[in-house]
């Protein structure tokens, strides 16, 4: 079948590996198999196709072809689908996944990233095809613990890529409201990169009108440099559905603490 975004083919499977490091493995299951992998940053609706990479296809002990993807260059942040080129000028070939050996993403969040922290999880995508989501910031933190009360909610969060410096602050930021803001003051780590908080869920319920108020959390690291809250290093490439926080009803208002389509913290005070 061929597609506007390539062929496909129900038996083109591709096994992939990860490294702590961020070398991913490629091995097809094709032992015949040449040409090269092709990385396609998806481009968003409307838009043309910018971002491509390729990666040759090498023979590899029991006859199976594979790629490895090196962690340099770090990918654009977004995602990347898949293919197969078999030779130069023959149609792109979206691939299926077959084994995905992430367990070395696991525990990605026990170790301190560098800046910029760049991260690429393989998943696969709602029509059954591997593709790979990636993250690429100059510094993120990420949460390493949400404890949820009936009017409140506690975050412990770890910095990578950056240390605290002068004036931390936890920044909640209302979505789409000019600017209106809330700030805690973070309880910071001796390494100056671990800290907690917690925030009191009536500052966000708001006391009157009908409709969804989101906070975008962010933490200040020093007098101008903040920093998104989120969870982006471990193997799921998509929270939002699958990790599902408790919500606690305050005024009128059902709170509750989620991740977005980027796996960034939030908090949703629906008063519908």
């Amino acid at each position: 079948m061929t597609t506007g975004q390539g062929t496909t083919s129900a038996d083109l499977r591709t096994d992939c590996t990860a490294d702590a490091d961020g070398r991913l493995t490629f091995a097809l299951r094709a032992p015949s198999a040449t040409g090269r992998l092709l990385l396609r940053l998806r481009p968003k609706k409307g838009q043309p196709e910018k971002v491509l990479h390729t990666v040759d296809l090498e023979p590899a002990e029991g006859g199976r072809p594979r790629a490895v993807l090196e962690a340099e260059p770090a990918f654009a942040e977004g995602r990347w689908d898949v293919y197969l080129i078999p030779e130069p000028g023959a149609p792109r070939q979206r691939l299926r996944p077959g084994l995905r050996d992430l367990r070395t993403l696991v525990d990605g969040h026990l170790r301190d990233w560098p800046s910029p922290v760049a991260v690429r999880v393989p998943y696969v995508t709602r029509d059954g095809y591997l593709a790979l989501r990636a993250w690429l910031r100059t510094a993120h933190a990420e949460v390493e613990g949400i404890d949820v009360t009936d009017r409140s909610m506690t975050v412990r969060a770890r910095l990578h890529g950056v240390s605290f410096g002068a004036g931390p602050a936890v920044r909640l930021r209302l979505r789409g409201a000019g600017g209106t803001e809330r700030t805690v003051v973070p309880v910071v780590g001796k390494d100056g990169r671990g800290f907690s908080f917690t925030v009191d869920y009536g500052e966000l319920a708001g006391d009157a009108g009908t409709g969804n108020r989101v906070w975008d959390l962010s933490v200040r690291v020093d007098g101008g440099t903040s920093v998104r809250i989120g969870r982006l290093l471990d193997d799921v490439a998509d929270r939002k559905d699958i990790f599902v926080l408790p919500a606690a009803t305050i005024g009128g208002a059902v709170v509750r603490p989620y991740y977005t389509v980027d796996n960034d913290l939030s908090v949703l005070a629906d008063r519908t």
